[in-house]
């Protein structure tokens, strides 16, 4: 799918993911304002909310995002004071993750941030198309992400 001036970037799977990628960022960083919780963040806040005090291990498996990128995103919500992390009783390796009154703020004054950002993107497509593509998208992640495909 070439454009008129010849640039084949539009036929590039890798490249248009990125891009998506990149506009949805965007978009939902407008759509935050003073938030100012990037989309990830908001994923992690919103796993830890839909949690009993989750372990980080847990927000990986729940979020897909990899552990060093969870430490770091639970890092810097620790220290805007959104989260908090305390020793596991059971094991104390783990840390065990809660919002604070300050995150449950954050994250309801995020949420419609995000449903207007899905609603922006969404609105692209024709109705009938919506969900094949959220299911496209899903299908694409379990295919390439071995530890998705395994149950985590």
């Amino acid at each position: 799918m070439k454009n008129d001036a010849g640039d084949d970037r539009m036929s590039s799977a890798l490249h248009l993911l990125h891009r998506a990628g990149q506009c949805a960022d965007e978009m939902f960083a407008v759509s935050v304002g003073e938030v100012g919780l990037t989309p990830r963040q908001f994923a992690v806040m919103n796993a830890i909310a839909n949690s009993d005090e989750p372990s980080q291990t847990t927000l990986v498996e729940r979020t897909g995002i990899d552990r060093s990128t969870m430490a770091d995103i639970v890092r810097r919500l620790t220290s805007r004071g959104l989260v908090q992390r305390r020793r596991t009783r059971r094991d104390a390796r783990r840390y065990a993750v809660r919002l604070t009154d300050k995150g449950e703020s954050a994250l309801r004054m995020a949420e419609p941030a995000a449903r207007n950002t899905d609603e922006k993107i969404l609105a692209a497509l024709a109705p009938t198309q919506r969900e094949l593509f959220l299911k496209s998208l899903s299908r694409i992640v379990l295919a390439v992400d071995p530890e998705q495909r395994n149950g985590r």
